[in-house]
């Protein structure tokens, strides 16, 4: 072993891990995608050519023209086109994009959070409460995600705080079911049983004992849950109930161009899509990866 590698074991264990997964490159390419995709809409603001929700740069005399289109007054060329309220394409789709990952990444995390306290909770109490839990979680997994979250928004009405409650309500039942499955296997071994000899306290063997070994599992559920809760966030978009128009994330800025496809202004909605598209496949593509990584007699599968 190297003067480097001890000195610093955590840094060559990410180095190796990293090394690992670039052996693929379909999804090393992936993540590289995913990464500036993310980098492009934390940067919206500073890199967008408009900013387009100022009232101020719009005009309505720009309105649905094709790529490459100069502005009506001014020296910006819409590169992308403009939609139906003389847009900018390309800064819209920025600001989309932040939203859209927002959104993704918040209604992710808490839901895992939920779903991580619930599953593990159900796992160790074991019994008629373990049953019960689950028996809810059943329920819930009957039923669509875009159905309870449809029911929710119809009640809470449009706005990013209320969708993202609507997400966490509609995908926490996913989580809990992984990461009980994984406890399930864990409480039945010999350090749990001596933990508990112990007399140490639930929480503790909860999330000192138990949540470092459904970790791993969790982290494929987590990513792959990043682009279904994008994808359901746009689907709830373009049927006008997710966000408001002020704030247009990418299924938003699909649903408002497509009414003029047949029109021929293809771009207005065409564009968002392709994005949305690229952005969902990069995530199962690093999904997909890691759960080799994690499994690998998954490889080939």
């Amino acid at each position: 072993m190297s003067m480097f590698a001890r000195a610093h074991p955590g840094r060559t264990r990410l180095i190796a891990a990293l090394a690992r997964y670039a052996e693929n490159r379909v999804a090393a390419v992936a993540l590289t995608l995913f990464l500036l995709l993310a980098l492009a809409a934390f940067a919206a603001p500073w890199i967008a050519p408009q900013n387009p929700y100022d009232l101020a740069q719009l005009d309505i005399l720009d309105a649905r023209l094709p790529p490459g289109s100069a502005a009506a007054a001014g020296e910006l060329t819409y590169r992308l086109g403009t939609d139906a309220q003389g847009r900018d394409m390309l800064s819209a789709m920025l600001y989309g994009l932040r939203i859209s990952l927002t959104v993704g990444f918040a209604a992710t995390a808490g839901a895992l959070a939920l779903g991580l306290v619930v599953g593990l909770a159900s796992a160790l109490a074991g019994g008629s409460i373990d049953a019960f839990i689950m028996r809810v979680a059943d329920l819930q997994l009957a039923f669509p995600a875009i159905l309870i979250a449809l029911i929710l928004l119809a009640a809470l009405g449009p706005g990013p705080g209320k969708i993202v409650l609507a997400l966490i309500a509609a995908q926490w039942a996913y989580y809990a079911r992984a990461v009980r499955g994984v406890a399930l296997v864990e409480r039945e071994k010999d350090y749990i049983a001596a933990v508990r000899l112990l007399g140490l306290a639930p929480p503790r063997i909860l999330f000192v004992h138990l949540l470092p070994n459904c970790l791993p599992a969790l982290i494929v559920v987590a990513t792959l849950q990043v682009g279904a809760a994008i994808a359901l966030e746009a689907t709830l978009s373009f049927l006008g109930v997710g966000l408001p128009v002020t704030q247009p994330s990418l299924g938003l800025l699909i649903a408002n161009g497509f009414q003029y496809l047949l029109s021929g202004k293809y771009w207005i909605s065409v564009f968002p899509g392709l994005l949305l598209l690229t952005l969902i496949l990069a995530i199962n593509l690093v999904a997909e990866r890691l759960r080799v990584l994690i499994n690998p007699r998954l490889d080939g599968i």
